[in-house]
């Protein structure tokens, strides 16, 4: 090997080790990242959690108070998120999940933490499960009718957002029990995976951009509902 080839040979040996680094480091920052936005929305889930347990507790107008306060923080922690995102698409993939959860919660669509939370974390099996606990305790009582109707609303809605498909009656439980808001919010978010075509007929004012790449849906610039 003469030494023009060898040298060659061993720049572009060391401009893709510089690759490799590179791409390593940024998957670990993102998981960082990814990691610090967990946890400051589990901190919020669980000020939402908690005084729904001290509701009692409370009278309405400081109910009301707080449960406002929480939600603004919601909201500004959606408008940090947005910023985040925009531009980037390994975060977008990443945190696709947890913008939509938090858009349940802002909009009140979905009103129970633990199930935002799965939501946010993309865990459908963690849901399932919850749902299958969430029967078991109605048969025997343990659970009141209305609250398991919302809840299961929540964790099917959450779960076709997350691409998993939901049997004949599920959907059909789903068509029967969601209420306007969670209609609203059906219509103005995007389930996880899906390439929707741009409709001119949408009235709401927010606007999702898609691109398409290689046959497979990326998201160049994300404007979420308020």
């Amino acid at each position: 090997m003469n030494n023009f080839i060898f040298l060659k040979f061993m720049t572009l040996g060391t401009s893709r080790t510089g690759e490799i680094q590179m791409a390593s480091r940024g998957k670990t920052e993102t998981s960082k990242l990814k990691q610090n936005l967990e946890e400051q929305l589990d901190r919020l889930m669980q000020q939402l959690q908690d005084l729904e347990e001290c509701r009692e507790e409370l009278d309405t107008d400081e109910y009301e108070e707080t449960k406002k306060e929480t939600l603004e923080q919601l909201s500004e922690f959606n408008d940090s998120l947005k910023k985040i995102m925009s531009g980037n698409m390994t975060l977008v993939d990443e945190l696709s999940g947890m913008q939509l959860a938090i858009q349940a919660a802002i909009s009140q669509a979905f009103k129970t933490p633990e199930v935002i939370r799965l939501f946010a974390k993309k865990q459908p099996g963690q849901l399932r499960t919850r749902l299958a606990e969430m029967d078991r305790d109605l048969m025997v009582g343990k659970l009141e009718r209305d609250l398991y109707t919302q809840q299961k609303v929540e964790i099917l809605t959450a779960l076709r957002k997350l691409g998993e498909k939901l049997t004949a009656d599920d959907e059909a439980f789903l068509s029967a029990n969601a209420g306007a808001i969670l209609s609203q919010f059906e219509k103005v978010s995007t389930d996880l995976g899906e390439c929707p075509h741009i409709s001119e007929s949408w009235s709401y004012t927010t606007v999702i951009y898609y691109i398409q790449t290689d046959g497979e849906c990326g998201r160049n610039n994300i404007i979420t509902f308020s």
